[in-house]
């Protein structure tokens, strides 16, 4: 045998090897995008695919693409905290990833007379998160409101009306 004959067959069969490999996995990549592991995360939050049923509080999870859990994390607040506990966390971690106000430049300085620091980065993405976190919390505090409410107003009864809304007005905000 001739050395380009030679050379010619090595080429063509790891032209073949080459092929089939990527054939066997291209077919994987397809057989991988078709199937979703059970307790995998996909484009959607894990929490948010699960709620599936017509309750209110998968109504408020899918709404706010956020479990409760979830919200409760973000903020750093433990479940059935005041609201005042919780806006405080929210406040503190909505300020601390603001952008920074350019710092005014100093009238009597020329050129580069050093270095200067390194201005602190801000995160919009947590930022966003931390808002959300909030409304979701917010809307599970309405909705435990409003059962309460409801549930004081079949307690008690129609004989003691004066008292019904009173009692109502007062729990805007108490603890879930």
């Amino acid at each position: 045998m001739s050395a380009p004959k030679i050379i010619i067959q090595i080429l063509v069969t790891g032209a073949q090897i080459f092929g089939k490999a990527l054939f066997e996995a291209g077919r994987q990549a397809v057989k991988n995008a078709k199937h979703s592991p059970q307790g995998a995360i996909a484009s959607d939050v894990a929490g948010v695919r699960n709620a599936t049923s017509g309750s209110v509080t998968d109504k408020l999870t899918r709404e706010h693409r956020m479990t409760l859990d979830e919200a409760h994390l973000i903020l750093n607040v433990k479940r059935g905290e005041m609201l005042e506990s919780v806006m405080k966390s929210y406040e503190h971690l909505f300020k601390v990833n603001s952008p920074r106000p350019a710092p005014a430049p100093e009238a009597g300085a020329t050129g580069r007379a050093g270095k200067q620091a390194a201005l602190p980065s801000h995160s919009h993405y947590l930022q966003s998160k931390v808002v959300r976190a909030r409304e979701r919390i917010e809307a599970e505090m309405k909705i435990g409101a409003e059962d309460a409410a409801a549930g004081e107003g079949v307690g008690a009864g129609a004989g003691n009306a004066a008292s019904g809304p009173s009692t109502g007005a007062g729990t805007g905000g108490g603890a879930s």
